[in-house]
């Protein structure tokens, strides 16, 4: 898009292109910027506004196609992956459907690590394969597997690096090496790192997807998604299946991410070392088993992690030993037993206004039959007082009910 963007230095930070790119201040030269919350845009008269809906002359025109604050949005997050392109979607999810549907066709074919987040799968695996697209799931760090997967008509290799929740990381370089003598291309999920600490292209990577609701909005404020490439494959196979499909990303999501973006790199790497210390606190506890982090050297992961991350973000796994695992459900358990027997013992003693009442065998005649014979209805939490679902207990409709 050549609308004009800020007069920035050639020689500008990550930190500094994070607050400033985009698109200049308008006329009334604010320092955050406006929102955009229209769905159209005015057009001097109408061949100009039929060269603007033909794509033929850069402008906003419709907020479906584009948006003064989703544009900024990209070209931030575009400015940080080190891309020159990038598409702004409704979700992390929208934007691997924009992905597939924009460089798929049926009988072309995908390996994808079977690590992924499963919503993921089941759209490769299932959806897409209703449209004939055949998919390959391998091990995410067996760089033999993804080799031995590819076939004539493999058009993608699809990898999450690390992945959630433990933490396997993938040699971007080698896939990347694959996919290219191939003949295909690497997609690369870096939600987990962000471009904060992680920059798939730098090791070879064509795409890189974002779901905006885990670390660059700000941490879980608004859904979106994005997809960082080139210039030319965002505007030849991207743009025109939005402006049919319109997975488009909302001006105020936009305006949201953007604004978490100025903070992304403080914000992460602070959690990444805070991150870090709890891993290794954990793996020093006796009452616990393994801990998955990269940062950790026990990682299997490791050393490759430390070439391509300069951090975590804020996961750490931690599994705990069986048996301290063990006494810590028994005394839960014991306590929520304790605070039930507490909560029948008021049930079969008091009403509501103070009222004394008999014991449920002194009133069982009086139940109108809706509990089953011999069935203790103060087992089921029925008629509790004050009863929530936040309380503990089961929740109302027990097998005990006729």
């Amino acid at each position: 898009m050549s609308i004009p963007r800020p007069n920035l230095p050639a020689d500008a930070r990550l930190e500094t292109l994070a607050v400033r790119d985009g698109l200049p201040a308008s006329r009334w030269g604010e320092n955050s910027e406006a929102l955009y919350l229209t769905s159209c845009f005015v057009h001097p008269d109408a061949a100009t506004a039929a060269r603007r809906f033909a794509n033929e002359e850069d402008a906003f025109v419709y907020s479906r196609f584009s948006n003064p604050n989703v544009t900024i949005m990209e070209r931030r997050l575009a400015a940080l992956e080190g891309t020159s392109g990038c598409i702004g979607t409704s979700s992390g999810m929208g934007a691997i459907l924009l992905l597939v549907m924009g460089l798929l066709k049926s009988g072309d074919h995908v390996v994808c690590s079977q690590s992924v987040f499963g919503s993921t799968i089941k759209l490769l695996h299932g959806d897409m394969g209703k449209f004939g697209v055949e998919s390959s799931f391998v091990s995410q760090t067996d760089v033999a597997q993804w080799r031995s997967a590819i076939r004539p008509n493999t058009k993608l290799l699809f990898v999450e690096t690390p992945t959630n929740p433990l933490t396997e990381v993938c040699d971007i370089q080698a896939l990347a090496d694959i996919a290219h003598d191939a003949g295909a291309l690497l997609v690369v999920d870096n939600c987990m790192c962000s471009p904060a600490l992680q920059q798939p292209v730098k090791f070879g990577a064509d795409i890189v997807i974002h779901s905006g609701t885990k670390f660059l909005d700000g941490q879980g404020r608004v859904v979106a998604g994005a997809i960082c490439a080139s210039e030319d494959l965002v505007e030849q196979k991207f743009v025109p299946l939005m402006r049919s499909c319109g997975m488009s990303l909302s001006p105020f999501n936009a305006w949201v991410v953007a604004k978490g973006l100025e903070t992304l790199s403080v914000r992460v790497k602070a959690q990444s070392e805070a991150a870090l210390q709890l891993a290794r606190w954990l793996e020093a506890h006796p009452a616990v088993d393994r801990v998955y982090h990269p940062g950790l050297a026990s990682h299997p992961q490791h050393a490759l992690a430390m070439k391509q991350q300069s951090g975590i973000g804020g996961a750490v796994l931690a599994f705990v030993a069986g048996r301290a695992r063990a006494g810590l459900f028994r005394r839960r358990r014991h306590a929520h037993l304790q605070h039930r027997r507490q909560l029948r013992r008021r049930a079969q003693h008091h009403h509501a206004s103070g009222q004394h009442l008999a014991r449920p065998a002194e009133r069982g005649a009086t139940s109108g039959g809706r509990h089953r014979a011999g069935h203790d209805p103060a087992r089921c939490g029925v008629g509790e007082p004050g009863r929530s679902e936040d309380r503990p207990g089961p929740r109302p409709g027990c097998a005990g009910l006729t």
